[in-house]
């Protein structure tokens, strides 16, 4: 980064108001527990703290229960069993609950004054809008459940979900938690290899889909994709439920195979509407996720009923100080992570949250702005590259909306820019809003890092630990470096309740990915560079594993891209490592340029220079190539080792987690 840049981010620009401060949920929370500072918050909730009896991760997590009220159906016996080490913790042992009845059934419940509260506002792409109240919610679930076990389905079997976003996703997913299925969402928009993968993985026998959805004005139908992927994957899927999104179905518009096709409506909403939900281990899995796989094959995230509940529940409740009134809603698909954390989080305690099934600039660039107006949304939760993409479009598209109703953004999936995150907070927020921006993972089903409403912000910071993550930063001995303001591993020193209690393929490969790296003690490597600054505000540098290696001297691509970003011709940049008979790697780099500029060798210069200048000689690109469209993964980080392969000619591998594979024929193609 240039010393401009530096000095951008080492700039407060948000400073909380002592009124909104004290009117937090995180603030009510200190006060209830006498914590005089966010430093000693994070301190009481992550560390034992000597002659503080009240402190420590496991005070927390057990005082987070009933301080949210989270309904046990049996009373743990204590916290945790961490005797086999912080890889395999047992959370709440002897404890048993159900998330669905902590989403739902208390909520929708006759003398319960949340039941006809809606729990979802669903906008669909053509503008049609849905108001579903908790009541609906339930009755409909409860009929997924019945459905479920109509056709075989067990405690511990798993159900797929490869949807559209539409209301009934919800059913589903806390369908599949009241009869104890492990719910398997699968991203709308994979093609045919990764919804296989995703099937076969888990052997999933039952499939939830739908004949399509509406993007961009047009249709995109899913039936014809879910049946090439059932016929490709290895396993039996019995049953294949299909939602009329479209009006294909009904139409007989799509391939239907009569021995395992179902319309929903006859499968599941002929079903009873009453359904007893199942008391369940609170270790008892709910969920698998899988990764984005930008490191190889993805991987099976297993996470527990009680983990995924407490976790999302702290989070959306002191991180986005969820309130009575409020209206979250986060630009996701039920495939990626939050997914499901925004309807866990949001819908414990009884919230409404906004979901959209469409595409974020149709028919004009100002959707969101319009949604944000229209329906009062008060939380707005969005990736980076989209917003870097609506900048572009002008701030008079924003102009005109009353945002007046948003009261906190939030980004996560990937690092910032510092002109994207200042444009987000004074166009989109007005300057007063502040920016949660987070980054855990799905592996953990929520976030290592998160600013707390009450904090000060600097552009792109991370804040700090989450409450009740034990978080560092060490050096490659394992060492905590954090307050020499050094650059290291983001690490875990102790596990968390969401913290997945394996992967689907084994143990072997969870203690391989993420425990291996720093042994003594244990320390969960989450393969993130990160930095604490002087003035204690984190930051995030990219993969660590991506590391480039070039004549014995070490950087992440995330700083050659950076670099590179600083020209104002360079909208975005992909830097990967190639081999080198000089320098034993070299650095190429892929740009995609600003609307209006021209890919000349002059520019190619210019940016070689500037990184060169900034970074040093060795790390000048050798090439400099352009394309229009980077492959990514579908919470938008670059998979950067499929560009490496296509530049080197070698085996692509599993590109299964790939949202948009005509990319990879742009990097092959590339000018």
């Amino acid at each position: 980064m240039t010393s401009e840049s530096l000095a951008e981010l080492d700039e407060v620009v948000h400073e909380p108001s002592r009124e909104f401060v004290e009117s937090t949920n995180v603030w009510q929370f200190m006060q209830e527990y006498d914590i005089g500072d966010y430093e000693e918050l994070i301190e009481r909730t992550t560390t034992d703290v000597e002659g503080v009896d009240d402190s420590g991760v496991e005070w927390f997590w057990d005082e987070l229960v009933d301080y949210l009220g989270i309904d046990f159906f049996e009373d743990y016996d204590h916290v945790r069993d961490d005797s086999e080490g912080p890889e395999f913790t047992d959370w709440y042992p002897g404890g048993e609950l159900n998330a669905a009845y902590n989403v739902l059934d208390r909520h929708a419940a006759p003398d319960n004054e949340r039941r006809n509260k809606v729990a979802c506002i669903w906008e669909a792409e053509d503008g049609e809008v849905r108001e579903v109240t908790y009541h609906e919610l339930h009755r409909q679930a409860n009929q997924v459940a019945n459905a479920l076990e109509e056709r075989g389905i067990e405690t511990g079997d798993t159900v797929g979900l490869y949807m559209p976003m539409v209301p009934e996703v919800i059913s589903i997913l806390y369908g599949c938690f009241k009869v104890g299925a492990i719910a398997v969402p699968i991203f709308s928009g994979f093609g045919v290899d990764a919804t296989a993968t995703r099937i076969e993985d888990p052997e999933c026998s039952v499939l939830f889909t739908g004949d399509g959805f509406q993007r961009r004005g047009g249709e995109v139908t899913l039936k014809e994709t879910a049946d090439e992927a059932i016929e490709e994957a290895d396993t039996d899927v019995e049953h294949t439920i299909v939602y009329d999104r479209l009006g294909l179905a009904s139409a007989g518009e799509i391939p239907w195979d009569a021995d395992r096709d179902e319309h929903w409506d006859e499968a599941v909403e002929t079903q009873a509407d009453e359904y007893e939900t199942k008391s369940l281990p609170s270790d008892q899995e709910s969920m698998l996720l899988y990764s984005s796989g930008t490191t190889g094959k993805p991987k099976g995230i297993v996470h527990t009923h009680s983990g995924a509940l407490m976790q999302a529940a702290k989070e959306l409740h002191f991180g986005f100080d969820l309130k009575p009134s409020d209206r979250f809603c986060w630009v996701s698909d039920i495939g990626w992570m939050m997914g499901p954390w925004t309807l866990i989080g949001t819908h414990a305690f009884g919230g409404t949250m906004v979901m959209y099934e469409g595409a974020p600039d149709h028919p004009q660039p100002d959707r969101f702005w319009e949604m944000i107006d229209r329906h009062g949304i008060t939380q707005f939760g969005i990736s980076p590259t989209a917003i870097r993409a609506l900048r572009k479009q002008g701030d008079d598209w924003v102009e005109g909306h009353d945002l007046s109703s948003l009261r906190l953004l939030g980004s996560t999936g990937e690092p910032w820019d510092p002109e994207s995150w200042q444009w987000f907070h004074e166009t989109v927020g007005g300057g007063d809003t502040p920016i949660i921006n987070i980054s855990g993972g799905t592996e953990i089903m929520g976030c290592f890092l998160m600013p707390m409403p009450i904090n000060d912000l600097k552009p792109c910071t991370l804040g700090g630990p989450g409450l009740g993550m034990n978080i560092d930063i060490v050096n490659h001995a394992g060492e905590s470096i954090a307050d020499t303001h050094e650059r290291g591993f983001l690490v875990a020193r102790d596990s968390c309740p969401s913290m997945t209690k394996s992967l689907w393929s084994g143990d072997d490969r969870y203690l391989e990915e993420y425990w291996s790296s720093f042994e003594d003690p244990p320390l969960w490597d989450h393969g993130d560079w990160a930095q604490k600054d002087e003035d204690g505000f984190w930051f995030l540098h990219g993969r660590a594993d991506d590391a480039l290696n070039v004549a014995g001297r070490k950087v992440g691509p995330a700083e050659v891209e950076g670099a590179a970003m600083e020209h104002d011709g360079v909208n975005q940049a992909a830097a990967v490592g190639v081999p080198d008979d000089t320098t034993g790697t070299a650095v190429v780099l892929y740009v995609i340029v600003e609307d209006g500029v021209d890919e000349s060798d002059e520019l190619r210069e210019e940016i070689t220079g500037m990184v060169g200048e900034e970074l040093g000689k060795p790390f000048r690109p050798r090439e400099v190539l352009f394309v229009d469209e980077f492959p990514k993964t579908q919470s938008g980080k670059i998979i950067r080792r499929a560009v490496q392969a296509t530049y080197t000619d070698e085996d692509l591998g599993d590109m299964s987690s790939i949202e948009n594979p005509d990319a990879l024929d742009e990097v092959e193609n590339a000018r």
